[in-house]
Parts: C-alpha cells; structure tokens; sequence
C-alpha cells in the first residue's frame, strides 16, 4: 500500500481542514467524514482497506476536530461542515464517493440535498437518519460534555469513561488509537481533541430538528446511495431506517449485527466488508 500523504484544505471561510490522503494518486477517491467528536484516525481500517482495493481515500478532519482549525466564532452549524465537505470535494477534483458517520453523514446529505447537488458520486451514510432517537442524542451529548472541564488524569482514565459509556465493546489494551483522539494540556490534564463549543452547537442543531422539506429533498436525490446501520444503534432505530429506505428506495441498506452507532468501531470487518461491496458496485459512477 503506497504511503500516507498529509493534505491541507482550505474551507469556505478560511480555516484550514487537515486530513490524510493514502492509495493510488490515480484511484477514484473516497472523502471520508467521521462523526461529531472523533477524528480522520477513526478511519484507519476502512482507508486500508479501500486504498488497497485501488482507492484514493482521503479522511478529513472536520472543522474544530483534530488538527484541523477551530472556528473562532464557535461555528459549527451543519451547514458550515457541509460547506467544508463541497470545498474539499472541489479542491479534490471530480466527484468523490462520500462517506460520512453520524455528523459527516448528515453533513454530506445536507450538501448534496442543498448546498451543491452532484458533489460526490454516492453517498454513503454511516448510522444516520434526519430522524434521529432523542434518547440516543441525549446519551451521546451526555458523554461528550461529561469530561469537557476537567478532562482525565491520563489516556488509561479516559479510556475507562469509554468502556463504561459502551460496555458491549470489547476492551483493548492497545491506546495508541485513543491517544490520537486526546492533547496533554497545560493543566497537566487530557482532554478531547476537540473544540467544546460543538457540544453545545450540536445541542441546539438537534433542538431545531430537521429541516421542514427534508422529505422531500431526500426523495429527490438520484445518486447512489448506502445505508449502513449497527443493528443496536441507539441513534437510528429500525423504524428510522424502514421510513429512511421508504423515501429513497434505491438506497442499499446493510444493518450490521453486534455494532451500536459506532459501527466501524464495534465491527469493523463487517463495516468494511459492506463500504466496499457497495463502492466497489458503484465505482466510477
């Protein structure tokens, strides 16, 4: 597999958007989105996997995540990151396959829904409906901004607080991933690689529910399109996914046994095996 390249993109607003490039210059692309609170890095298995497949598979860090620049205004509305997302598709060239967990999802829905339709060639959402659980965005809010002041003496701290927030995952000894996620501060503490004003953003997002013609736009949209669900999502329950699938009925659907919403992270062999069945059928188009 050829080397991972670090690229620098440029938002619509000026700040800075750092990401990973890996696979063949050549290869169709594959722009990567990960979820609110996470980082490129959750992406590490499925960019192998796709570039080895002869993908060239960009993993961004959205705005105000990892090393990319925080808004200094605080502005992380959805339509900022799906802004982002177009911006990046552009400066990419052609269109590239979006795939987007959570947060990037609905951004890139949102971008090719309104912002600028025929962006990407197919769009892939990971564990995510505008019709979101109530419950399973207070559960997530509710880990998000329970560490924000104080943050955690250590990486083994933090990944307690994690096994604790998701029980059913097996555990590993291995934290070199979660270390990618977390930044030593001058306090001496560890905190989330992360601007915390999205917590409260991502709050009132939620507060104002989607968009009143997202029915509509949904059933509008022609580009291939792939929903993959953890079949215990706490966030899209199967009646969300059934009414999701009711509006555009050419999407492919895959519900992966054993995952939560963190689907790539909870089985990320049968996550991989359904992104590349579906780009795999879809590439080029």
């Amino acid at each position: 597999m050829s080397q991972t390249e670090r690229r620098i993109f440029a938002s619509a607003d000026g700040l800075i958007l750092a990401a990973d490039a890996v696979g063949p210059p050549d290869g169709p692309a594959a722009l990567l989105a990960h979820g609110g609170g996470q980082t490129r890095h959750s992406w590490s298995g499925a960019a192998k996997d796709l570039a080895a497949r002869g993908w060239r598979v960009v993993t961004l860090d959205l705005r105000g995540h990892g090393d990319s620049q925080w808004s200094p205004e605080g502005d992380y509305r959805l339509e900022r990151f799906a802004e982002d997302l177009v911006c990046v598709a552009d400066q990419l060239g052609g269109k590239p396959a979006l795939v987007g967990a959570s947060l990037g999802g609905l951004a890139g829905l949102y971008a090719e829904a309104w912002i600028a339709p025929g962006s990407f060639s197919s769009l892939t959402l990971v564990d995510i409906t505008p019709d979101m659980d109530a419950s399973g965005v207070a559960k997530i809010m509710g880990f998000m901004g329970a560490h924000l002041k104080d943050g955690f003496e250590s990486p083994e701290a933090a990944a307690e607080a994690i096994a604790a927030y998701l029980p059913n995952r097996p555990r590993s000894g291995d934290l070199s991933g979660l270390t990618k996620n977390l930044r030593l501060r001058p306090d001496g503490r560890y905190r989330w690689h992360w601007d915390p004003r999205f917590v409260a953003s991502a709050q009132e997002e939620h507060e104002r529910g989607p968009r009143r013609d997202m029915d509509e736009q949904v059933r509008r949209l022609k580009l291939p399109m792939h929903l993959i669900r953890g079949r215990m999502s706490e966030l899209v329950s199967e009646d969300a996914a059934k009414a999701f699938l009711a509006l555009a009925p050419h999407t492919a659907f895959s519900d992966v046994a054993g995952a939560g919403h963190m689907v790539s992270g909870d089985r990320n062999d049968a996550f991989n095996l359904a992104l590349t069945t579906f780009l795999g059928a879809h590439r080029g188009a």
